[in-house]
């Protein structure tokens, strides 16, 4: 085996920490010794507990000494919640590290290649990097651009509708897709949605029938604070947060319905600056890396018209609601063309199209 397929492995075990690791990254280590046996493997399980690299030298054990660590991303050098990955590796006796891509977190950036290198432990970067990047595009996207990650999740007519009438709740989807959607709740930090969806469907937006092991924030995008604070979401508290995401002028001008939501259990979030973009950067502080965008079509066209949709995962139902039924964005501003790794994917009566509008490079 070589570089590609040992770093396989460590992508394959970063993997098991989906939906469990934020604020930190997803990674995954594999220590492989000069004849080629594999003698441990580790992943990053909870933030603020120990990382891949750790996990993975520990299981070695002496078997480390002059072995090649194959870590997902490159090993940190600075003290967290949890001392440097870079000291442990050089005290385990690592000869070479091999990392699939540099950590963008300005506290490493490159430090952590340069702390081996200047202890005597060669550094190759690269096998892997499209997996990585992907993998972690979440991370990535906060440390660069300082938003999360946006997927935008729909359930469509087999025309184009996502509801029998303008604020008329519309099951569509069958059990499978439903199902489908629930892992995808139970995957990203935070699922959000308009308050024109709160208004119309009351959702609880919850997990529910899959296990998710930590609380799940749930944003309204809400710049009237149109909220009402016997919404059902506020029943739901600890499954997670309810943030209400506004405008400071909306909320200095109804101090009664912010200071009523507040005491239903809600956290009032107050963005000065205007335009999606900024009260996406808001939800970072609460740990928010990704976030599901779940409705309705107006919160969905003002993010794809802001372009800060990043995936869509779109669920077709063959039943169609005809001409009175809602549209959800034009299908001239949304085509398979624009999206890249597109899959279709059979879910009983229902199929799931899923694509990238943006990439992690």
């Amino acid at each position: 085996m070589g570089d590609a397929e040992y770093m396989d492995r460590a992508l394959f075990h970063a993997a098991r920490g989906l939906g469990r690791t934020t604020p930190n990254p997803m990674v995954g280590a594999v220590v492989v010794t000069p004849d080629g046996v594999v003698a441990g493997t580790g992943y990053h399980e909870r933030a603020g507990e120990a990382h891949a690299e750790v996990h993975a030298l520990r299981a070695a054990g002496g078997a480390a000494r002059g072995a090649t660590l194959y870590c997902t991303l490159e090993p940190c050098c600075h003290h967290g919640r949890t001392p440097p990955c870079t000291d442990a590796i050089v005290a385990a006796g690592i000869a070479r590290v091999v990392m699939a891509v540099e950590d963008p977190n300005p506290r490493v950036a490159g430090g952590g290649a340069a702390a081996l290198r200047a202890a005597g432990v060669r550094v190759d970067a690269g096998p892997g990097r499209g997996e990585a990047l992907k993998l972690n595009r979440a991370f990535f996207s906060v440390m660069r651009r300082q938003r999360p990650w946006v997927v935008a999740k729909i359930a469509l007519s087999a025309d184009g509708r996502v509801a029998a009438a303008p604020g008329a709740r519309t099951p569509m989807t069958g059990p499978e897709a439903n199902r489908r959607s629930q892992l995808l709740r139970a995957e990203v930090d935070a699922v959000g949605v308009g308050s024109g969806t709160v208004l119309a469907d009351d959702p609880l937006l919850t997990v529910r029938e899959v296990y998710r092991e930590r609380p799940l924030v749930r944003a309204v995008f809400d710049r009237r604070l149109r909220t009402p604070p016997s919404a059902k979401l506020f029943g739901t508290l600890a499954s997670g947060p309810v943030l209400i995401v506004t405008t400071a002028a909306a909320a200095a001008e109804r101090p009664s319905q912010a200071l009523a939501l507040e005491r239903a259990g809600g956290t009032i979030v107050r963005v000065d600056a205007p335009g999606l973009d900024a009260s996406l950067r808001a939800l970072v502080p609460f740990d928010v890396q990704s976030l599901l965008i779940e409705g309705g079509p107006v919160l969905h066209e003002a993010a794809w018209t802001a372009g800060l949709i990043d995936t869509v995962r779109a669920f077709v139902t063959p039943a169609a609601l005809g001409p009175g039924g809602l549209p959800w964005l034009p299908f001239e501003r949304l085509s398979l063309a624009a999206l890249s790794d597109v899959r279709f994917e059979p879910c009983q009566s229902d199929v799931m199209i899923e694509g990238d509008v943006h990439r992690i490079d």
